[in-house]
């Protein structure tokens, strides 16, 4: 069977980009041997040998605080808790959100329609609670992106429509993001949709590859951002490749546009972009062939058009006729996840991956600072500051500006304005000898210890040659999490110590530097893969999603460990996803009781007929469906416990 859109998506996300102008791996690499390396590492993490930590898995004695038995490795057709949890569906693909919308049907091929509903390939998941009402119940809005759309499991008999622009269109429609109000049941204590007659479904919304957003930060109002539909350079219109994001301080959601290369047709090199779109990995061969009915996914007709796509974009969650802004202050990449914090000094510091094999994890420190309560205020505070890329060392991570003026970024390097370095954020950080990661995902703080960890997903690409401290393994198919510690907790401090807080992959794999490497009590069932997503709870345990252990033979899923203390790094699955799927976007209701989580492309690689699995609905009538699902305690105790 053809490669599916997912597939195809990896495959590009798995493939280096040319960067003529970056520090060659060969001087970062130079004078340390693979045994140094490995060796920085083992000791980082505090286990006897990096690699072979799991020679004493499977030892009795369990010093995690996590008090749940970890669940078993598994791929079947079904969704997956530990013993003592339960779950139900919350929203599905195609679920109607707004008052009017239908309920779905697979063969309606109606792009007014999708727009109602909710979208598809759920992934990143925010929770912002609203007080109570007299009722008692509680109720929040749950805010969702919606990645990408595969049309060959998307209406019956794609291969008859391919041609159709109302498919494309409807396809289209399914992409941005959704925000839907939720509610408790008090009694059985499951989440669910709020009636749409209900008063706080009036906050539904849905965001689409055409709403109108502002454009704010340096690249406001530059050359290089108007178009014909924005001749000024000041309005974009749309988000979609929108994977994982970040809640702000404030309220607000950050929501992170990754695969937008994957949208434009047409023939970059014969633009003034080519080599901006070349280092972005823009080829013109689109996967989603938008410029076909609309002449502002083609390069040909819009040359400016694909600058104003991989950026943040802030969104207000609690006001539907709000204007979400495009945040070119922090950089332009294939963005994955945003982890704020507030400094001590009351500055904002934003952390961010960008999806790629061999690309960069980058900050951003606010040059204003955090006003509690003053909204207006807050929301100006990303388009001023700083934006830095990270180079790692042994046991040291250091932060470079991307500054115009300032070291490389100068006229001589091609930099005319700081719009300039944030457009061509990738080339700008080259140049600082920023060290090419193993795909960077998500960033996240930790509210306990105020650690920032950084998930790479893997590098099957990275040779044994390329090797450095943080990315150790060459090729690398399992990733690894990095935990980098500022120092005094001061998260605007040039330069931070990190180590290493695990290595994915198997505990037995036959290459001995293949395998995993965790706590050495963990046992056969608590290895994972290809860390992608993550949060954490009140007492600062980390979650972990996967997008990729089944390429190891186990479902993606969940996973829980302590991060400090005698159980640090072991793991333990809460989660098994039906087959074909992928977790992300593990989201914790304030009390920690209740954990949302995205599963995307249940069934993907089989067909529409006959999938490998029917979930949610398991009706043979339907197909598969992308849906957020809600994990509780039958007990109704706190998550982990």
């Amino acid at each position: 069977m053809p490669q599916s859109t997912k597939d195809m998506m990896d495959r590009a996300d798995n493939q280096a980009i040319d960067r003529s102008h970056s520090r060659p791996f060969s001087d970062m690499v130079r004078g340390m041997d693979r045994r140094q390396f490995l060796g920085a590492g083992a000791a980082s993490v505090g286990l006897a040998t990096m690699m072979g930590g799991a020679a004493a898995a499977g030892q009795d004695d369990d010093p995690s605080t996590l008090t749940y038995e970890g669940l078993s490795q598994r791929m079947d057709d079904r969704f997956h808790t530990a013993e003592g949890y339960t779950h139900n569906i919350v929203v599905r693909r195609g679920d109607p959100i707004l008052k009017g919308a239908p309920q779905f049907d697979p063969a309606l091929i109606d792009p007014e329609v999708a727009a109602t509903q909710f979208g598809d390939n759920n992934d990143f998941l925010a929770f912002r609670p609203m007080h109570p009402s007299s009722d008692g119940v509680r109720r929040g809005l749950l805010i969702a992106n919606h990645e990408f759309v595969d049309v060959r499991s998307f209406v019956p008999d794609y291969k008859a429509q391919l041609k159709n622009p109302k498919l494309w269109r409807m396809a289209q429609m399914a992409h941005g993001m959704s925000v839907v109000a939720v509610e408790e049941d008090r009694h059985s204590r499951a989440w669910h949709l709020a009636p749409l007659s209900d008063r706080v479904a009036g906050l539904n919304r849905r965001i689409t590859a055409h709403t109108p957003m502002r454009i704010a930060g340096p690249a406001a109002g530059h050359r290089r951002m108007k178009t014909s539909y924005s001749p000024d350079g000041l309005m974009a219109f749309g988000t979609y490749g929108n994977c994982a994001g970040g809640m702000t301080p404030w309220g607000t959601v950050l929501t992170a546009e990754e695969n937008v290369q994957f949208y434009f047709s047409g023939d970059p090199t014969r633009t003034d972009e080519a080599e901006n779109y070349k280092r972005f990995g823009l080829t013109g061969q689109a996967l989603f062939p938008w410029g076909m009915f609309d002449p502002r996914w083609s390069v040909d007709e819009e040359p400016n058009e694909p600058n104003h796509a991989g950026w943040m974009v802030e969104i207000d969650p609690t006001d539907p006729t709000s204007t979400p802004v495009k945040r070119t202050a922090l950089g332009r990449f294939k963005h994955e996840g945003a982890g704020l914090v507030v400094n001590p000094d009351g500055r904002v510091v934003v952390y961010m991956g960008d999806d790629q094999q061999f690309e960069y994890l980058y900050r951003f420190v606010s040059k204003n600072r955090y006003r509690r309560g003053d909204v207006a205020h807050n929301m100006r505070l990303l388009d001023e500051g700083v934006l830095s890329v990270a180079q790692f060392s042994e046991q040291q991570v250091m932060w470079h500006p991307l500054v115009f003026g300032q070291g490389p970024h100068t006229k001589a390097s091609g930099f005319e304005s700081q719009a300039d370095v944030v457009i061509e954020a990738r080339r700008a950080a080259d140049l600082v000898g920023a060290t090419p990661m193993d795909r960077p995902e998500d960033v996240e703080v930790n509210p306990v210890t105020g650690s920032v960890f950084a998930n790479l997903t893997n590098n099957t690409k990275r040779e044994a040659g390329q090797v450095n401290a943080a990315n150790p393994r060459g090729p690398n198919n399992s990733g690894q999490i990095v935990e980098m510690m500022p120092p005094q907790g001061d998260h605007t401090a040039t330069v931070y110590d990190w180590t290493m807080f695990v290595m994915g992959g198997p505990l037995m794999a036959d290459d001995p530097t293949a395998r995993g490497a965790y706590h050495p009590a963990t046992k056969e069932d608590g290895w994972f893969a290809s860390p992608d997503n993550m949060t954490f709870d009140k007492k600062g345990r980390i979650l972990i999603a996967t997008d990729g252990s089944p390429k190891e033979g186990i479902a993606d899923g969940v996973w829980m460990a302590d991060v400090r203390g005698p159980g640090r790094a072991l793991p333990k699955r809460l989660v098994a996803l039906p087959s074909g799927a992928e977790l992300c976007g593990p989201c914790l209701v304030p009390d920690d009781t209740a954990l949302f989580v995205a599963v995307q492309h249940p069934g993907i690689g089989s067909s529409y007929d006959a999938p490998s699995t029917r979930w949610p609905d398991f009706d043979p009538a339907l197909p598969p469906r992308s849906a957020v699902a809600a994990v509780r305690r039958y007990d109704r105790r706190k998550i982990g416990s």
